[in-house]
């Protein structure tokens, strides 16, 4: 008899779909906690956000959501502050698009915050510098020695 190596069959790879479409309360943030915004994702389960005070702090996803729920560049997010790093945080909730706006009706989001765009954070006119030194030509589509 072969001996199972996976960890399941094709249901676990199917994998589970328990509360997509369900409608969950909308959590307001408590004391040591703070809205943000991914700025960049860094790897490792961590990312960088941009608070809603004013602060960019390096973020940890916590075992919970770390491969259930993904979080991407722009995603508001719910962190929790901790008491001895000022600089570091861990993400305890990811707001879906339609929770974000309406959390920005109610007044938790400053009006500046972009709820659904990508964030660049790049500034405007920053690579409009660059330019290519290579011009392309379709005259010589041939052999690439031939142009030598």
């Amino acid at each position: 008899m072969p001996k199972n190596k996976g960890k399941g069959g094709k249901n676990r790879r199917r994998g589970k779909n328990e509360n997509e479409t369900e409608k969950r309360e909308l959590v307001f943030k408590e004391d040591g906690q703070e809205y943000a915004q991914v700025t960049k994702m860094l790897g490792n389960g961590r990312l960088e956000a941009m608070c809603f005070d004013g602060v960019k702090r390096l973020c940890h996803i916590r075992g919970k959501l770390r491969k259930k729920v993904w979080i991407n560049q722009g995603d508001i997010i719910l962190i929790g502050l901790r008491d001895y790093q000022d600089a570091k945080a861990d993400v305890i909730l990811k707001y879906t698009p339609d929770e974000a706006r309406n959390l920005k009706t109610y007044g938790e989001f400053p009006e500046t915050v972009r709820i659904n765009d990508t964030v660049t954070f790049v500034e405007d006119g920053f690579d409009e510098d660059i330019e290519f030194g290579d011009e392309v030509s379709d005259e010589g589509e041939g052999d690439p020695v031939d142009n030598i």
